[in-house]
């Protein structure tokens, strides 16, 4: 008798489970972003639309997407959602200990930097060589959550200041190409840095050293010399799809003295192929060559902001204020997320990267606009003032929310935990409190009145 009492709650219990069960099923999506304007030059994608992600991808990118098939959902309408930015010129070989050296106390640690202004993928440009790539490697990149690869400095011992970056005896193609051969995908370039001589050893190995790897070169062209005419170095020297970095500095002739506009090297440069990138750092962007530039047509292929323990604090500041400086000379948001984004990835030859494509890595970027009147500086401290300022308010690295500046996918502190954090290993990085302990009503409180 008493079996077929108890039956129906039986019956009921294992009805809960099969719902359950179903309702779990259902969940194919470990996160939405919903309603927010997708941005994504890959794909020529300028809309509103969903993203979803599902184990660590992008798995459907359309104008609706059931709430319901996510174990998370954040409302993003306000917002443009973006690939995650890539940065191609960063500084992060942080950790040796050594003074005045970009092999060490002038570089930063990424994850301190990136996140927060939706910076996925970092680039170190040219910071370790290939006799201490490893160590790098062990430092920074195997422990980053941040994605970060690297370009080979073709100074064997790296970036680590004159007496090392002037020696001709340590600048060696064939050994530079082979460690970048031993790890590939992860030294993704070849750098040339700061040099000062006459000689033009340093950019011959750099593509000796690009050609064994099948990968680009990146060139700071260093001190200004008539022997090596940066004219020959665009037209002559480097290869189509090569990288000129810090292209809005004027030290190097990048500028045509009569007219403002871009010199007959950099015309030269980009009608061989040649990309351009920023690269603003601490002394290599200037109004009064960056400005007549634009103004005559010269656009940057990629955006960058060669951070450093010194340019972070003065100029250059983060990434979204170098994208800032562009809008205020009249570029477009999609342009500054595709100089962003889509462009230095495929720059790179990582065309993984820098797009919403459904099976692309899930690194995303989700942008407001900020309006108001905005003094934005250059490397001379003087400034041009803008109307509008772009804000990173979510970051999402490998399917994770790794940083929310506004608490958009966080639940409000006094209400019943919600369902979404019995699984919020799927969606999230962050701590969250237990789901079920009843925690948030532990205590009395009294709400101020508003």
């Amino acid at each position: 008798m008493k079996f077929f009492e108890y039956r129906p709650v039986v019956v009921l219990a294992m009805s809960a489970i099969v719902f359950c069960a179903g309702k779990a099923s259902a969940q194919e999506y470990d996160l939405i972003l919903q309603g927010g304007h997708v941005l994504d030059a890959k794909n020529h994608v300028d809309a509103v639309e969903d993203v979803a992600v599902k184990d660590g991808l992008i798995a459907e990118v359309s104008p609706h997407i059931d709430p319901q098939k996510a174990v998370k959902t954040i409302d993003v309408k306000a917002f443009y959602v973006t690939p995650g930015l890539v940065d191609i010129h960063e500084h992060v070989y942080a950790g040796t200990g050594e003074r005045d050296s970009y092999a060490g106390d002038n570089s930063v640690y990424p994850d301190g930097f990136s996140f927060r202004v939706g910076v996925t993928t970092v680039v170190d440009a040219g910071g370790s060589g290939w006799r201490n790539f490893e160590d790098f490697k062990q430092r920074v990149i195997d422990r980053s959550k941040t994605r970060v690869l690297a370009e080979l400095n073709i100074v064997g011992s790296g970036m680590r200041g004159p007496n090392y970056e002037d020696n001709l005896d340590d600048m060696d193609g064939e050994a530079t190409g082979k460690m970048a051969l031993k790890y590939p995908g992860l030294v993704v370039g070849i750098k040339s840095a700061h040099f000062t001589g006459p000689e033009w050893k340093p950019y011959e190995q750099a593509v000796i050293a690009g050609n064994i790897a099948n990968i680009p070169v990146m060139i700071d062209y260093g001190s200004r010399r008539a022997e090596r005419p940066l004219y020959d170095l665009l037209a002559t020297k480097l290869r189509p799809g090569d990288i000129y970095t810090h292209c809005y500095s004027g030290l190097r002739g990048e500028q045509d003295p009569e007219t403002g506009k871009a010199s007959k090297a950099m015309l030269i440069g980009r009608q061989r192929g040649i990309y351009f990138d920023v690269g603003h750092g601490g002394g290599s962007f200037a109004w009064t060559v960056a400005i007549p530039m634009m103004q005559g047509g010269f656009q940057p292929d990629s955006i960058s902001t060669d951070l450093h323990i010194t340019s972070m604090n003065a100029g250059m500041k983060d990434m979204l204020n170098v994208a800032d400086k562009f809008l205020a000379m009249g570029q477009t948001i999609p342009q500054v997320v595709t100089e962003m984004t889509w462009n230095p990835a495929h720059e790179m030859k990582q065309d993984q990267l820098g797009n919403l494509s459904v099976g692309a890595p899930a690194d995303i970027a989700v942008l407001s606009v900020e309006k108001g009147n905005f003094g934005f500086v250059d490397m001379y401290n003087t400034k041009l003032m803008g109307t509008q300022k772009l804000i990173c308010q979510l970051t999402v690295r490998a399917g994770k929310v790794v940083y929310d500046l506004n608490g958009i996918s966080a639940d409000p502190w006094d209400a019943k935990p919600s369902s979404d954090l019995k699984q919020a290993k799927r969606w999230t990085n962050f701590g969250v409190r237990p789901a079920d302990s009843g925690a948030h009503q532990k205590f009395p409180v009294s709400v101020p009145a508003k």
